[in-house]
């Protein structure tokens, strides 16, 4: 009798659970975002058993998207046993230019202008592209589609043709200065593995070549020299990040990296077999108008002795006022915190100040990362900065921060930009 009465309380239980069922999954808010699209992305489908915790994820998972600055949901009874869920979604406009300001490394002035679609087709598919004026002239062109396939396989291709004015430093603290000359085609597939998880894995074709400008050239460094390079690139995302307009809080964390399969040319001098970055974020929203916001970011090449190292200390990269591309290394640790607070806000706009603090330390080529810990190569900058935002735009955030040196350097400089820094 007892294992009766069980069994019967479980067929109860069971059936009273497959009775809540969701019949009706409805969009709304969306305009250009095509609701086919959403609907693909969210765990809830027609048909399925009602789940309150999988709804707080589809709401999670729409404001990720960058088409989507807020979303919300609403669980409707339609009857005893059938459910509707109607999501609620505040669209951002997608299509976004882009300007970067700032000095180059002969002191004239540097942009980089740039025109995306972060939604094209409806289906938060990115292309676009950038022209940037660094003292030569670069471009290139994305396209990428991360939900093409299925909901968790997707694609993107990109060509980067970058030429720059690098400087290269050497042991007597002299500057050479070479011709940078990169032409890049990379393939890349992506796989989202769940809510959080997110892979990305590639080829990439590369063509490097530096041609010498000036400065004093020691006789172990060539007029030129250049590499053909075929690589594996990839990036693995963890982010549990949950975005509301301007405000942003959760841990996130980034890890790109770069094998090289096979090269020729100069590969003593530009091998970097394995380039590695992970970016450790975290943001905490601090009462109704405050964010604190913070980066670790930790970097590792292979330490070959050459003065072409892939980490540079530089004003867009990593600490704002320091300059551009002053130093060099094949390691580094940078830490960048701020806090944001929303001074003003009415409608569609809304306007940041920011304190923030960027620190960090680089190690030298060939040398130990004990140059790391002892700090001959820190550099820490302190400063104050201003953001304009346009709420319903995606990244639609104009940045200007000045930074100040906190050490025996006496830089200090304005930096300008489109979007957070980090």
């Amino acid at each position: 009798m007892k294992k009766s009465a069980l069994l019967l309380l479980f067929l109860a239980f069971f059936l009273s659970t497959q009775a809540q069922i969701v019949t009706e999954v409805k969009i709304e808010g969306n305009k250009r975002t095509r609701t086919h699209f959403l609907k693909r992305l969210a765990f809830v489908k027609e048909g399925s058993v009602l789940d309150t915790s999988r709804v707080a994820s589809d709401e999670r998972r729409f404001r990720l998207l960058p088409s989507v600055a807020s979303a919300s949901s609403q669980i409707e009874k339609i009857d005893e046993d059938n459910y509707r869920i109607v999501y609620k979604v505040v669209e951002n406009f997608a299509i976004i230019p882009g300007l970067n300001v700032s000095q180059d490394v002969n002191d004239d002035i540097a942009y980089r202008v740039s025109l995306f679609d972060f939604n094209f087709l409806g289906q938060n598919q990115i292309i676009g592209g950038f022209y940037s004026k660094n003292v030569f002239d670069s471009y290139g062109f994305f396209w990428e589609a991360p939900n093409l396939i299925t909901r968790k396989w997707g694609i993107g291709v990109n060509y980067q043709n970058n030429v720059l004015q690098e400087p290269i430093f050497l042991d007597n603290n002299d500057e050479v200065n070479y011709k940078f000359d990169s032409r890049a085609f990379e393939f890349t597939v992506f796989y989202e593995h769940n809510f959080k998880n997110r892979f990305e894995l590639g080829l990439n074709f590369a063509n490097i070549d530096y041609d010498f400008i000036n400065g004093n050239l020691p006789a172990n460094l060539p007029l030129e020299l250049g590499v053909d390079r075929v690589s594996v690139v990839g990036q693995y995302e963890y982010n549990n990040i949950t975005n509301e307009f301007q405000y942003v809080e959760g841990f996130r964390s980034i890890f790109n990296y770069s094998f090289t399969l096979n090269s020729s040319g100069n590969n003593d001098l530009l091998r970097n077999f394995f380039i590695g970055r992970n970016d450790f974020e975290y943001f905490k929203r601090v009462g109704e108008r405050g964010n604190w916001a913070n980066r670790l970011r930790l970097a590792y090449a292979t330490n070959d002795t050459t003065p072409f190292a892939p980490f540079a200390l530089d004003n867009q990269l990593n600490i704002r006022g320091v300059g551009n591309v002053i130093d060099r290394g094949t390691a580094s640790i940078v830490l960048n915190t701020e806090y944001r607070y929303t001074f003003y806000e009415k409608g569609w706009f809304a306007m940041q100040g920011n304190v923030f603090i960027d620190a960090g330390t680089w190690q030298d080529p060939g040398e130990n990362l004990s140059d790391l810990i002892e700090g001959k190569n820190a550099s820490a900058f302190t400063g104050l900065g201003l953001r304009f935002i346009h709420k319903r735009i995606f990244n639609a955030v104009f940045r200007i921060d000045y930074g100040v040196s906190l050490g025996d350097k006496s830089n200090n400089g304005i930096v300008f930009g489109i979007g957070q820094y980090f």
